[in-house]
Formats: C-alpha cells, structure tokens, sequence
C-alpha cells in the first residue's frame, strides 16, 4: 500500500508466526477482495450488530472474495450484551451451519463486537482464525490489536476471556463519519492514553489537535489511529500476555472498570469511565510526589477538551470503589496494582499505595 498523509499505512504486530497486519486509511471497506489473505478456508461469518449492520455490513461482504461461503449474525448493540449468553449465539450459529476448524470469524463493529467475536472464536473447536473490521475509534486505536478477547462478569469488567491474535485487522476511517459524538470522545480516552503512558510528544501534539480530531478532520484523524495502533504494537510485540510492560495500557482502567461495573455495563461508555479513570490516576500520582499540580492541569484540560468526564458518579462512595477495584485482574497477592504515572509520558505499574492514600484521593474525587 501506498502511503499519504491520511491515505492507506500498514503497521504489523511483531509476534513471530503468528504476526499479522493492520491496515489503516479510508476506503479499505471497499475494496474487492481486502480480506482475502487472511481467511483460513471457504467458510466465513460476518458477526456484527444491529447498529452497524445497516451501515457495513453490504460492504463487508464486499470485502470477501467470490466463491466463499458466507453467513451472517447480527446481535443486539451495547455493552450489556457482552457476555456468555450471546457468545453462545455465535456458538449456536457457527454450529448450526456447519463451519469447520477452516472457518474465519469476521468482527465487524466495536469493541464489544470485538471481543465476544474473539472469543468465540478461541474456543469454538479450539480456536478458528478471526478478522477485526472495527467501526470505532475506541475499538480502532485499542481493542481491536492485540488479541485481548473476553465478556464481563456483573461482578467485573473482562473478567472472562482468552488471549487470542486476529489473522489481521482492517481499519477503515471513513467508518468515523457515522460515530456519534459521545463515542467519538470515548476513543479519544484511549488515545490519550498513549501519550500519557509512552510518548510525551504524542501527548502534545494531541493538546494541540483535540478539536481537528473531534471534528473529523482525516489528516489528524489517520494520524491519530496510527500512532496509537504503532504503540499499542510495541507494547503487545514486548509481552503480548501481559506478564509486565502490557500492564502499562490499563492507565484509568482499575478506575474505570470499578465504575462501569458499579453504573451496570452500558451506562457509561468505556472510554468515559477510562477517562476519568486516567485524572484519578493522575491525582494520585502527584499525591504520591511524581506529578506536580502543572502536569495534572494538563491532563484535566486534555480530558475536557476531549468532552470526558471529569467527576466520578454521585453515588460510588470510596468503600464501592475499593471493592471493585480489588477484583481487577492485575491484582498479585491481594496487593492492589495500579498504573501511575512517573512523568507524563512515563507510566508505572505502582503496588505499594498507602491505602490511606488511596482513600484520600477518593473522598476528594469529584462527583457528578
């Protein structure tokens, strides 16, 4: 592929035999054929939902070459349904037309799309090849790479799931110009997060950007999605199942997950809840010395810029914080893990938090 400013760009996810492509620029949905080096056999299913149907799912199917077998599935929007039961769906489908260990999976939609869709696939007669089509930014810049497949348990985000890589992912920017608002700012949460965690330079030029990229400008939008996915794909190549330096993209999650979880799946978006995960892990961070008040000032206006939250919910008092956040999957030991920041830019796994700390910092949290 040829490369302009905001044209078609290849980036790889370096993981040996089992490496493969994203590709990134407008258009790619509809182009003959794109899928076609990454299917494992003649029989393909498209899952997607019922939002995203009507707007891709013809120009998926597009995107397949003649002569394949192709079913469709189409589930229910919204992050209350990523769970067992419509995994299960998918099971049921794959079963009842007969695929095979050469199936391919295509995700088309987001993250939760992404996920189940993955899933499904670890497991179903062991593990089949899939294909990530992600719709939106959120799912574009962060849970489409990476093979982080799973579904929620009502007592935690993610708590249910597989590493398992996808054969190749397909980012499509003109997917963006449907994006609602709201969601476009969710993906925004994960973009920020790079720079705070990894790139100091990224993290100012998005102070710089915010406003091109909430107005779909496609220069700043295609460079945007390729710098997060080229971090996002260093970080995985250097420990793709989360042993250490991985740990480092949950900034604001431990947070962020603690009130999903508590709000009832669905109620905040992802990327809200990271959001202002990230503002209290930064708050925290100066707390234990390493930010100075400058530094949380620029995440704050960064996150307002980006039309995130800046408060926590009204009714989350620090007792339900702490009880979600000590189910969170980095736990060690019954130590609370958290990622924090050193610098902006320089992100840490940190597990020796005062809890009188901790609880300092959620008492004086905002709430909305």
């Amino acid at each position: 592929m040829t490369q302009t400013p905001s044209g078609p760009h290849t980036l790889e996810v370096a993981l040996g035999s089992r490496s493969y492509p994203i590709h990134i620029g407008p258009g790619l949905l509809g182009e003959p054929g794109i899928l076609t080096p990454w299917l494992a056999g003649r029989q393909v299913m498209i899952i997607t939902n019922e939002t995203v149907a009507p707007l891709y799912l013809e120009r998926c199917r597009g995107a397949l070459p003649e002569g394949v077998e192709v079913h469709e599935l189409v589930l229910p929007d919204g992050e209350a349904t990523k769970n067992l039961e419509h995994v299960s769906r998918i099971w049921d489908a794959l079963l009842e037309a007969g695929f095979n260990r050469r199936c391919t999976l295509v995700a088309l939609g987001g993250g939760v799309i992404g996920d189940m869709v993955g899933f499904a696939a670890a497991c179903y007669q062991r593990g089949v090849a899939f294909i990530q089509v992600p719709t939106t930014l959120l799912a574009q810049v962060d849970s489409s790479v990476g093979g982080k497949t799973g579904v929620n348990h009502p007592l935690g985000k993610n708590m249910v799931g597989a590493f398992w890589q996808p054969r190749g992912v397909l980012i499509d920017t003109d997917t963006l110009e449907t994006l609602p608002p709201r969601e476009l700012s969710a993906g925004l949460a994960e973009v920020i997060k790079y720079g705070l965690i990894r790139d100091a330079d990224f993290l100012a030029w998005l102070e710089r950007e915010v406003p091109a990229l909430r107005g779909l400008d496609p220069e700043a939008l295609a460079h945007a999605i390729q710098r997060s996915c080229a971090l996002k794909a260093e970080i995985v190549a250097e420990d793709e199942t989360e042993q250490g330096v991985r740990a480092l993209l949950n900034l604001g999650h431990t947070f962020g997950h603690a009130i999903e979880a508590h709000q009832g799946y669905g109620a905040w978006l992802h990327g809200e809840a990271v959001g202002a995960g990230m503002l209290m892990a930064a708050e925290l961070s100066a707390r234990l010395g390493w930010l100075d008040e400058t530094d949380v000032a620029r995440v704050r206006a960064l996150l307002e810029a980006a039309a995130l939250p800046l408060a926590a919910p009204g009714d989350m008092g620090v007792d339900d914080f702490l009880a979600r956040m000590r189910l969170d999957k980095k736990n060690v030991d019954s130590r609370l893990r958290l990622v924090l920041l050193h610098a902006l830019g320089a992100a840490c796994v940190h597990d020796t938090t005062p809890e009188a700390t901790l609880r300092g910092l959620l008492e004086r949290f905002p709430r909305a």
